[in-house]
């Protein structure tokens, strides 16, 4: 029998639903919803929704702020999680970003030095070691946590300077934290325990087809809404004086969202180009807003799978899938099956739905360090490794290096052999060892 449920963590269309039901609130762990403004763009509740049930952690950073962190996120949420047990109700938590999720949920993050939130004035040391060399960054990393920089490519800036920021400012290695966390009680390879025990998740996924139709419309929809009057008025005042000055960051704060950069030509060259060449930006930026909403929502699944569904340890709450492909099956494929599921737990039972389960590859280390040295490349991930052996580019060395190894035998064949020569070539070995040994190089 599981115990009684402490928390929820779905979709935000289900969560008004379940509401009713008057056993609930809502922390809301979409990153970008957290800022004030760009309401369409970041796709947050209407007003009547808001209404239905009480909301958390929306609209309330100022959009200048680009230090504000999943850690900051995950402080306030905690805060508002526990008065909400402390009024004897359920919160729900409503992804969203599931990086944040995650970081809500388990111990998996490293707190270093406090610092007041206040406008982009704060020096945020992380920021600052972003804008130096990656391979520098990456070979200071290496000196005072090898570990973590033979698990981080040179490029991945934002993952070293993080690493690098948490040394600075603790004297306790990136690497040890993270040790510290998994060997805790309930804690895995992935990091530590669970914070809050007795979860429920509830996971809403859809055919690829249909859900890559339903985020285009969606998009159209965010058009028909006024995005762009919201676009061009955000422009005007948080970002059009950065651009002028060359100093606009799209990798931080409200401006990293998807949708804001995407318009980014539209909306600096509005009124000083042709219509003709407006339209053309204003399209492109249109289409590409599309392909990156779909490419990060099939992010988003992979995280659930691989985060979720494949994490190891025992820290792992049930993940109990819901079909959403036919909207009109809503009522007895998502509402009636999230509410038997949540009652069950609430009430101590097992619910009539099985959790989702999938296989596990136990072998396959995501973080493991291989060099390639035909190609001078760092390849991070035993699949990623895998996948780059066969990739055309590795293929291409492999076969100019055995050319240039053929051709060099060849003409050290065709020289006159002295006893000198001949002995040479005896301590090199014949051209099949040459290629024996090649090959278990490689």
């Amino acid at each position: 029998m599981p115990p009684a449920l402490r928390a929820v963590v779905l979709s935000s269309s289900t969560m008004c639903q379940l509401q009713e039901t008057d056993f609930t609130s809502n922390p809301s762990p979409v990153f970008s919803k957290v800022y004030e403004g760009l309401d369409i763009i970041t796709n947050k509740v209407s007003a009547q929704e808001q209404r239905m049930c009480q909301h958390h952690m929306i609209s309330f950073v100022d959009p200048l702020v680009t230090n504000y962190t999943v850690v900051d996120f995950r402080n306030k949420a905690t805060a508002l999680i526990e008065d909400i047990f402390a009024r004897d109700k359920i919160p729900i938590v409503v992804g969203g970003t599931n990086y944040y999720i995650e970081a809500l949920l388990w111990k998996v993050l490293v707190s270093t030095k406090p610092q007041e939130m206040d406008t982009e004035k704060v020096t945020d040391r992380k920021v600052e070691l972003e804008k130096e060399d990656g391979h520098a960054l990456h070979k200071r990393l290496s000196q005072v946590d090898p570990e973590m920089a033979a698990k981080l490519h040179p490029h991945d800036k934002r993952k070293v300077a993080r690493s690098l920021q948490v040394f600075e400012e603790t004297g306790i290695s990136h690497s040890e934290f993270l040790h510290r966390q998994h060997s805790e009680e309930g804690g895995g390879p992935l990091g530590g325990p669970l914070k809050f025990p007795n979860l429920c998740i509830l996971w809403l996924h859809a055919d690829q087809t249909v859900l890559d139709e339903r985020l285009d419309k969606r998009v159209d929809d965010m058009l028909a809404a006024g995005l762009l009057d919201e676009l061009r008025d955000f422009h005007r005042r948080y970002n059009q004086k950065k651009v002028a000055e060359n100093r606009q960051d799209y990798q931080h704060g409200i401006f990293q969202s998807i949708g804001f950069k995407e318009f980014h030509e539209y909306l600096v060259t509005e009124g000083k180009c042709t219509p003709e060449t407006s339209n053309q930006l204003l399209k492109k930026g249109i289409e590409s807003l599309k392909q990156v909403t779909k490419r990060y929502a099939r992010k988003q699944n992979r995280w659930v799978k691989n985060r979720f569904l494949n994490r190891p340890g025992p820290s792992v709450p049930p993940v109990y899938g819901l079909e959403v492909s036919d909207v009109s099956k809503w009522e007895e494929s998502v509402l009636e099956p999230a509410l038997e599921i949540v009652q069950s737990f609430i009430q101590g039972h097992k619910p009539l739905a099985a959790p989702v389960k999938m296989p596990c590859n136990e072998m396959e280390n995501k973080r493991s360090y291989h060099m390639c040295d035909l190609c001078d490349r760092i390849i991070i991930g035993d699949r990623e490794w895998a996948a780059h052996i066969k990739s055309k580019s590795h293929l291409h060395q492999l076969k100019k290096r055995r050319r240039l190894d053929s051709d060099a035998v060849t003409a050290i064949e065709n020289q006159s052999i002295s006893p000198d020569c001949d002995k040479e070539l005896k301590e090199k070995g014949s051209p099949e060892q040459n290629e024996k040994e090649l090959k278990s190089s490689v």
